[in-house]
């Protein structure tokens, strides 16, 4: 008989147990609770979409829509995408289900996004993150909310410290277009010094020539014109009505004046919050302004702000979780007592207390087996002079006490 060959991960994807598999959780916990103190609605998106949703809010000459989509054609031709990020997919929904009847509207997600590109520390072709957007809302106040809200996040996660809010604007559509005009004349008076990619972006998205890291491009990126000369009077008090939300929140901030976004309808805010603790791919959560991205794709004029955070780079940074411990675990010592066990563990769970039974194998063994089992009580159930016979043990709580006394209403 032929030997069957074992099947292998994909590369670039992860299974999880254990450590990560709880860290992972303690983040979705944290936002999920974080989320709805701001108000935050839960809402859920397809994983797949046609392939012009992301074509038209990523820009069809991107690098993720280009190399790194994973895109196919369906049996009846047409073309989906598995979704590499969440706004398009909600910019999508915001207009076709007619969610403009809520707005201003603050939504919240999280789940498994699809990129094909070279895994890094914390980077997965199969990932997930945490997302919170604000549609239909042109006030600064909802970008502020938004970096409250990230900063309250990584707070609550214990892991703010040693991670930076980085802040720039991009002005509004006058103010981009001036700074756009003045970047793409530097950098065509320097086209002999870039870079490769550099050039090729100067055609199509110049901004993103601000983000290389090629160090041919350094010496041009560090004297090119900041937008701070371009703003109109407008955007200057907008950019200040968000850093004063922030002063008043007490949430610290840097200014990054080469934090940009490429594609034409970003507007004002963008942001990252970046720790040097993951090496060079630093940014734990990022986002920014869209006004533009919900007309450009068919919808109407609608401000937009959101952000975006990596469920897995956030569980890199926390400290070791604690190994949950369950309230009680019961270990039967006597078959002739299962249906008693069963229904007292069951009485347990529906008070409220997480509970496990050991009773596989020798009845000997099963308390040992039982103790290694992290509860704050044991309970080993036995017969004695034909009666039911509780042993509870505890950790000091009254885990022990409570359990008993619950499973002894049941006899």
């Amino acid at each position: 008989m032929a030997k069957i060959e074992t099947p292998r991960p994909i590369r670039g994807t992860q299974d999880m147990l254990g450590d990560m598999a709880d860290r992972f959780a303690h983040v979705v916990d944290t936002f999920d609770r974080v989320r709805r103190l701001y108000g935050f609605k839960r809402i859920e998106v397809p994983v797949f979409e046609a392939t012009a949703v992301f074509a038209r809010s990523l820009g069809e000459s991107t690098d993720v829509v280009s190399k790194e989509m994973y895109t196919f054609e369906d049996r009846g031709g047409d073309s989906l995408t598995l979704r590499p990020e969440f706004t398009a997919g909600i910019a999508r929904a915001y207009i076709t289900e007619g969610w403009q009847q809520f707005a201003p509207l603050r939504v919240a997600t999280h789940g498994p996004l699809f990129r094909y590109e070279r895994p890094q520390k914390g980077r997965y072709r199969q990932f997930h993150q945490l997302d919170a957007e604000i549609l239909g809302a042109a006030e600064p106040l909802a970008d502020a909310e938004l970096l409250i809200f990230a900063d309250h996040l990584l707070r609550e996660l214990g892991i703010s410290e040693g991670v930076t809010l980085t802040l720039n604007t991009l002005g509004d559509a006058a103010s981009r277009d001036a700074w756009r005009a003045a970047l793409v004349a530097h950098f065509e008076g320097h086209r002999g010094a870039l870079s490769e990619d550099s050039i090729d972006r100067l055609a199509r998205n110049p901004l993103r020539i601000l983000d290389s890291k090629d160090p041919r491009d350094q010496a041009v990126v560090a004297t090119a014109p900041d937008i701070d000369v371009y703003l109109t009077d407008e955007a200057q008090a907008f950019f200040e009505k968000v850093t004063d939300g922030l002063k008043a929140a007490d949430v610290a901030w840097e200014r990054n004046a080469r934090l940009v976004r490429g594609l034409d309808y970003y507007r004002h805010t963008a942001f990252e919050f970046v720790t040097d603790r993951l090496g060079a791919q630093g940014t734990v959560l990022g986002g920014g302004r869209y006004d533009g991205l919900i007309e450009n794709m068919g919808g109407p004029s609608t401000p937009a702000v959101g952000w975006a955070a990596g469920i897995e780079r956030l569980g890199m940074l926390l400290d070791a979780p604690e190994t949950p411990k369950l309230d009680a675990v019961i270990a039967l010592e006597d078959d002739a007592m299962l249906a008693t066990a069963l229904k007292g563990l069951a009485h347990l769970r529906s008070n409220g207390f997480a509970a496990e039974i050991v009773a596989s194998g020798s009845p000997r063994k099963r308390f040992d087996k039982a103790a290694k089992i992290p509860a704050r009580a044991l309970l080993s159930i036995g017969r004695r002079d034909d009666a039911l016979y509780i042993n509870a043990r505890g950790d000091g709580s009254d885990a022990a006490v409570r359990a008993e006394a619950l499973f002894r209403t049941v006899e």
